[in-house]
């Protein structure tokens, strides 16, 4: 399964071999920590960094904190559905975007008081549950029949509840499964606004895959002057518009190619870039008529970094062929026949890149981590790292032949533990 959704415009260019050096090399410089954690927990792992999700996630809040004047922040679980993730960016006044029941259960349950129900499709048993904790939670509608089944649960609990409308940004295709097309936001405004038990609260619109703010600034343009000419009651009710998540982490996209050793990149805009550009369009087509927060969904951009998968080497079957005892089912699709992320040799380790078929161990050949490996040989026993695989990994994980990794943490302290576990491990 691939979860790409939108392909980038322009052509991917060169990655310089250097940026794959430097990338590798700050991990390098902690891996005895890392093989510390294996020492403690076994193999495979999947590795969570606190320090790391903690500065992504200030740094994406700052980035837009400082150029807009009223801001909010919601993680979206479904990038990251790991309970330690979310439980940490509550801990740094983050919301939590969630996109089904079962994400908003969780949600619930790790005390979150501020959640956006955002997704298609959500069902009669999750509109009630949206409504049993109406205080904590806007379910961002859909559609009008959405809007309609909600509409009649809260008639028959006798309770309101605030909502939000989700805009469609691609008409076209597979997206428009996607919220409402905007030339129907008036008609789906005054269904609620008349509604006893409905109260209007903002608007949500989300592209993803989003290496430049390009297509949410498109947009912006085009849903300024549409709200300028909505009715007054409209705009004195619009609390929130939220322009949802997509933002690439800066490292960009890095492919594959057809040449071996060789590797391609899709070039991301850092994330002051983004803010630069899209503050500027939210001050000249919202903020110059209108009076409200602006809302932030990052999901791959705050997590992609803070996760890696640790794995051991089990058999060495030529000098160019290794199993290893983790398989891609740890990911969910068959990733790294596409994307490219540099294998690390922890144990032998080195910034040279050697030939090698690092495969797992799943009854399948799609079963690949790579087609090389950084370090100075390889060999049964020794400790692969795959860095930054956060973002949509560990939650499109499949119970698929083989079991799946634990997980460990690293916290900002140094000392590493399993969520699930008290008991902490100190390095030594």
């Amino acid at each position: 399964m691939n979860p790409r959704v939108v392909q980038p415009a322009d052509a991917p260019i060169s990655l310089p071999s250097d940026r794959i050096r430097d990338f590798s090399a700050g991990f390098l410089k902690n891996r005895q920590r890392y093989l510390d954690v294996v020492k403690a927990f076994g193999s495979p792992l999947y590795l969570v960094e606190t320090a790391v999700l903690s500065t992504r996630a200030a740094q994406f809040r700052q980035a837009f904190e400082s150029r807009l004047p009223h801001t909010a922040f919601y993680y979206a679980m479904k990038s990251n559905n790991l309970p330690y993730i979310s439980t940490v960016l509550l801990s740094l006044r983050y919301g939590l975007d969630v996109s089904s029941g079962l994400e908003l259960t969780t949600a619930v349950n790790l005390g979150a008081t501020d959640i956006l129900f955002s997704g298609p499709g959500k069902t009669d048993a999750e509109l009630e549950l949206a409504v049993s904790y109406r205080d904590r939670v806007t379910p961002l509608l859909d559609s009008v029949g959405e809007c309609r089944r909600l509409a009649s649960i809260l008639e028959r609990r006798q309770v309101s509840m605030g909502v939000g409308i989700r805009l469609n940004i691609t008409p076209e295709g597979l997206w428009r499964k996607f919220g409402i097309p905007l030339s129907l936001l008036p008609d789906l405004y005054e269904t609620i606004r008349q509604h006893p038990y409905l109260e209007f609260k903002g608007l949500q619109f989300h592209s993803s895959w989003n290496l430049t703010p390009d297509r949410q600034i498109e947009f912006l343009n085009d849903l300024g002057p549409r709200l300028a000419a909505m009715p007054e009651h409209f705009k004195q009710a619009l609390a929130f518009v939220d322009i949802g998540g997509g933002y690439w982490p800066p490292q960009g996209e890095w492919l594959l190619s057809d040449e071996p050793g060789h590797y391609l990149l899709n070039p991301a805009d850092p994330i002051d870039v983004f803010a630069d550009r899209l503050a500027d369009a939210i001050n000249r087509r919202l903020l110059a008529h209108l009076d409200c927060r602006i809302c932030f969904e990052p999901g791959r951009w705050v997590c992609n970094d803070a996760m890696h998968l640790l794995m051991r080497v089990i058999d060495r079957k030529a000098p160019d062929l290794v199993i290893t005892d983790s398989g891609t089912n740890a990911v969910g699709w068959e990733r790294f026949e596409s994307d490219y992320f540099p294998v690390l040799n922890l144990s032998n380790s080195g910034l040279s890149e050697h030939a090698c078929h690092i495969l797992g161990a799943l009854c399948t050949p799609h079963d690949v981590w790579g087609y090389s490996y950084l370090g100075t040989h390889i060999g049964e026993g020794d400790i692969l790292m795959i860095p930054t695989q956060g973002a949509y990994t560990y939650s499109l994980r499949q119970h698929f032949i083989k079991a799946l990794p634990r997980v460990a943490v690293i916290d900002e302290n140094g000392r590493f533990f399993m969520p699930t576990d008290d008991k902490i491990f100190h390095e030594q």
